[in-house]
């Protein structure tokens, strides 16, 4: 059973999720939060599994909440909750420790899919078109002309790309034919030369420094 706190000072939207997650037999919402302050209150008292975090709340915003949670409860992961599509708040938020994002439009069974993924360290995961668009269709390859400063392999550069698709070491692994074993290997190593804490980090320091494009704009 994965215990599941709501924090979403919208009422409706969080009695919704609420109701959602109890409809699973494998789900159990612990309950809901309004602000940061009641949500670190329950999770210190209900130890949920996973916390399903908004980002605008009224005392303070997710990216705070997100880390003082993991500060006291490093296990917990946690989702955030977002309609911004911006690469600096993926990079604040991965930064203390969010797992991954979630678009505020995104369907149940979407939310319910990543609520579900496996627990393995640094797994970048983001549902809803507006988040995907942001981190999709990279170029096989980093800009031309740009300077590699980082010391990245082409190898790793291939791994960086595929992370920048979303791909976990899993998928990774299967794309490139290698052993789950070797790509969280590569994985390992793109992050700690670009001195990130998670894949999804890796991805927004990458896109900053060029190694990978940015989202294309429509038109």
């Amino acid at each position: 059973m994965i215990r599941v706190l709501v924090v979403e000072d919208q009422r409706a939207l969080a009695g919704a999720l609420e109701i959602a997650i109890d409809a699973q037999p494998d789900l159990h919402c612990v309950g809901a939060a309004g602000t940061v302050e009641d949500a670190v209150s329950l999770v210190r008292i209900h130890r949920p599994d996973v916390v399903l975090m908004d980002i605008h709340l009224p005392d303070v915003d997710g990216i705070e909440g997100t880390r003082r949670i993991k500060a006291s409860h490093p296990d917990v992961r946690v989702l955030i909750l977002t309609g911004d599509a911006r690469p600096d708040l993926f990079a604040a938020a991965a930064a203390v420790g969010a797992s991954g994002f979630l678009a505020k439009d995104s369907k149940f069974p979407d939310i319910l899919k990543v609520i579900r993924a496996p627990v393995e360290k640094n797994i970048l995961m983001v549902e809803g078109d507006p988040l995907r668009a942001l981190l999709k269709e990279r170029s096989a390859a980093p800009h031309a002309g740009r300077e590699n400063r980082v010391g990245l392999t082409p190898r790793e550069l291939e791994v960086l790309r595929l992370m920048g698709e979303g791909l976990d070491p899993r998928a990774i692994a299967g794309r490139l034919v290698v052993s789950l074993h070797t790509a969280r290997g590569h994985v390992k190593n793109v992050m700690m030369k670009l001195g990130a804490h998670s894949q999804l980090e890796a991805v927004v320091l990458a896109t900053r420094t060029g190694l990978l494009p940015g989202p294309r704009k429509p038109g």
